[in-house]
């Protein structure tokens, strides 16, 4: 069947080819000119930070900078256990330099499996090539759900409407004609065409725009922001403590040089919780990984928390719960129609189409077109509308136009047609209404006054993982949205043999008012008949409430809201624009990953969350016990290899482990107050007892070698204490973790009890009385501190 297509509008300052002709593009000698120019669209499409900027985010630091002054000052002034600490930071750094390379790495590869490949006429052939391929003056082709991915001038037009939405805010299509302007973000809701490239490269600014705002990062993260907000208070902290103990040390106790600044040193140090921000990244890091086996590609690094936190998801019908084909299962005429005839009609419209989707694949599979019709004018489908159509000049010299789309669209409401498209909606199969319009396609109404002809019964098939995805949803108390353009009772049974029980509500009737509609989508489960505007009002609705919602699907009537959602999942079989603006993209289409990316989402959360606690719990107490030394005027109790020790065994070796362990506990907002409520009390508690502990150690002990032996005191209280602390974030315990804590405490009594490790770290137990004091210390201390944490816990509840 042949093809003239109706979008003959010339524009002046262009010559435009005749309808029955196309531009071939540009030849390969022409193509070569270009690129030896550098006309090419050469902005890079990183999924991430360079190895540069890795290197620099993980060593340039704050606190590393203040640790690395230290640490040169104890290799001049102490013995070498005494700049272990330094060690640790070239260890930490390493680690985190090496964990966001793999990240990197790993992210590189699936951007690339999921990169767009724009198609490109050169030399009258269609070719996808790369986007970083594209050159000056290339002809680009483009249908519903591609992304112009340079800014360009439209050279032919079939219906095309483009949403430029994301660039301009104006929710509807625009219609393009031959030299209309085409920018790049923008995206195909209907119609097909191609359009000549004028600007490429760092040119299309909102091509720059698009990848700044699409390429992998660490910010915007309600986590990492309430860490920066930790240390920056931390940092306050510091600098008072730190002033306060250097006066002390070197004027008011006139100690030796080096061992004034030995324990001036060992006072600032732990005050930093310098691993805490290398955890972060690690478990973000080896979630990126992780997700990564499992075909999923994390665009932005904040969408695996965002997804932890997630209560609501909305899932678009097609493509999420069902897969994308179809098949024809029935064809009913209606009014006595002719079936052969029908069919002949089906066979043209499915023709008429050249970028076909899933329904209309469905009827060209199904129905062989006929050579003797030619299309003379076509309607592309679009989602707003629900109906696509075309006139044909027939065989015989007739004319005839038609349209096919929902029959509840397409119908009156009293119309007994409607009554046979229910019963078969009922039973989960969709439905289609041939109509034969007596308007033509360009009027503002094309389908009214149309005559139903026949029924198009098509039946959709289901993910076969798709009903222990939703049950996974039901079992995390998240609840499931199903939002559809399909008609509701049809939507409904579909939803209803998946498992997912709920009232189906046509989109139609909801209110436009936003309160009222949330009110409706709180008592509804599943939704038909809903426009793109409408799905993304939907959304705003559901986080008018408080709801973190995630949206997913794979058409282009989902842009808008996987825009608006506060996380969106595209399918990596869906439409570029669709990939473009998601957060996550499930490379395998499997709509079956999503458990594993909100079960990571939740691992990294949670732990962090637990981590982050031990962290703090040591800084407090070393903010504490210096304002405790200033005040009452006496030699700081540590050195720095003393809190190393300490720092390894009850935060650094136990933290690592448990930020990588399962959880499974839904991320809950207000990280920085949940952390700071009890990592204040348990830092005042160790504080106190550590101070107390050295303060009867003073007293008991005298004579040459006493500072060592009320050092040791401290030194087993504040461990005591610290692994109480320890018992506490390791809840709910398993075996790993009982082996965890105790394997700690059996390398502290190594220590104690090995002579070389004894020397070592300075530390040795001096006669029966005041070991037996610190541990009863350590006890009473440990019993107050789970008191208080219970207590925290009702008192303010988050």
């Amino acid at each position: 069947m042949s093809h003239i297509r109706a979008d003959t509008e010339l524009d002046p300052a262009r010559p435009v080819p005749s309808p029955r002709t196309r531009p071939a593009g540009l030849g390969p000698a022409e193509v070569a000119e270009r690129v030896a120019r550098g006309q090419v669209n050469d902005v890079p499409v990183r999924s991430s930070r360079s190895l540069g900027e890795i290197v620099r985010a993980n060593v340039f630091t704050r606190f590393n900078a203040i640790i690395g002054v230290l640490w040169l000052v104890m290799l001049c002034v102490a013995p070498i256990q005494d700049s272990l600490f330094g060690f640790v930071i070239l260890a930490n750094t390493a680690i985190g330099i090496v964990q966001e390379w793999r990240a990197k790495q790993t992210l590189d590869s699936l951007a690339v499996i999921g990169e767009a490949r724009p198609t490109v006429r050169r030399d009258g052939v269609a070719v996808q090539v790369a986007t970083h391929e594209i050159v000056l003056d290339d002809l680009i082709e483009i249908g519903p759900g591609d992304k112009a991915v340079v800014d360009g001038v439209c050279a032919e037009a079939d219906g095309l409407e483009i949403d430029e939405s994301l660039l301009t805010g104006e929710a509807d299509p625009v219609v393009k004609r031959t030299g209309d302007q085409v920018m790049s973000g923008s995206f195909v809701v209907a119609g097909s065409g191609a359009f000549q490239a004028t600007k490429v490269g760092r040119e299309a600014y909102a091509a720059r725009l698009a990848e700044e705002a699409s390429r992998f990062t660490l910010v915007h993260s309600e986590l990492r922001s309430g860490i920066s907000t930790i240390l920056k208070y931390v940092t306050w902290m510091m600098v008072p403590a730190a002033v306060g103990l250097v006066v002390t040390q070197l004027v008011v106790e006139h100690n030796d040089l080096k061992d004034a600044v030995a324990r001036t040193v060992g006072g600032i140090v732990p005050m930093v919780p310098e691993g805490l921000v290398l955890l972060t990244s690690v478990a973000f890091a080896i979630g990126v990984i992780r997700l990564g086996r499992r075909q999923c590609l994390v665009q932005e690094l904040p969408a695996i928390e965002g997804l932890a936190r997630v209560d609501t998801v909305c899932l678009d019908k097609t493509g999420t719960l069902t897969e994308g084909g179809m098949d024809v299962t029935g064809l009913r005429p209606l009014d006595g129609a002719d079936e052969t005839y029908i069919r002949k009609v089906l066979g043209a419209l499915g023709e008429s189409d050249p970028r076909p989707n899933a329904s209309l694949q469905a009827i060209i599979d199904a129905f062989p077109d006929s050579e003797e019709w030619r299309c003379v004018e076509s309607l592309p489908f679009s989602s707003a509308r629900k109906y696509s159509g075309a006139a044909f000049s027939e065989g015989d010299g007739e004319t005839s136009t038609w349209l096919l789309g929902a029959p509840d669209v397409l119908l009156g409401a009293d119309d007994p047609a409607l009554a046979e498209t229910e019963r078969l909606n009922e039973r989960g199969l969709r439905v289609l209404l041939l109509a034969r319009a007596h308007r033509d396609l360009d009027d503002s109404e094309p389908a009214r006054g149309a005559r139903p002809t026949a029924l198009v019964v098509l039946e959709q098939r289901l993910r076969p993982d798709a009903s222990d995805t939703l049950r996974y949803f039901a079992e995390q108390n998240v609840r499931a949205k199903v939002l559809s353009g399909d008609n509701a009772v049809s939507v409904g049974a579909v939803a209803a043999k998946l498992g997912l029980e709920g009232t189906a509500v046509d989109a139609r009737r909801l209110p436009a008012d936003p309160s009222a509609m949330a009110e409706a989508l709180d008592s509804g489960t599943v939704f038909g008949r809903v426009t793109p505007q409408q799905k993304r009002d939907m959304v705003d609705a559901l986080q008018s409430r408080g709801r973190t919602v995630a949206m997913t699907g794979d058409g282009v009537n989902d842009v808008l809201a996987l825009k608006s959602a506060d996380i969106g999942v595209a399918m990596g079989s869906g439409s570029e624009a669709t990939r473009a603006v998601a957060q996550i993209v499930l490379l395998d289409n499997s709509f079956a990953s999503l458990p594993s990316v909100v079960a990571e989402g939740r691992r990294v959360i949670g732990n962090i969350t637990r981590v982050a606690t031990l962290f703090l719990v040591k800084t407090a107490y070393s903010v504490l016990l210096a304002v405790l030394v200033v005040c009452a005027q006496v030699e700081y109790p540590f050195l720095p290899r003393h809190l190393t020790l300490l720092s390894t065994l009850t935060i650094g070796v136990p933290a690592f482990f448990l930020a990588l362990a399962p959880n499974t506990e839904r991320a809950r907002p207000h990280f920085v107050r949940r952390v700071m409520r009890y990592a204040i009390p348990g830092g005042t508690v160790a504080a106190a007892a550590t101070f107390l502990t050295y303060l009867l150690a003073r007293h008991h002990y005298a004579g040459p070698g006493a500072l060592d032996a009320e050092t040791s005191a401290a030194t087993l209280t504040l461990f005591l204490v610290s692994m109480w602390v320890l018992a506490i974030i390791a809840r709910p315990y398993t075996w790993w973790r009982v082996t965890l804590v105790a394997s700690m405490g059996v390398a502290f009594l190594l220590v104690l009890a090995v002579p070389a490790l004894q020397d070592f770290f300075a530390l040795k137990l001096v006669g029966v009385t005041m070991p037996w004091a610190a541990v009863g210390v350590a006890v009473v201390a440990s019993g107050a501190l789970e008191y208080l944490w219970r207590w925290v816990g009702r008192r303010f509840p988050v």
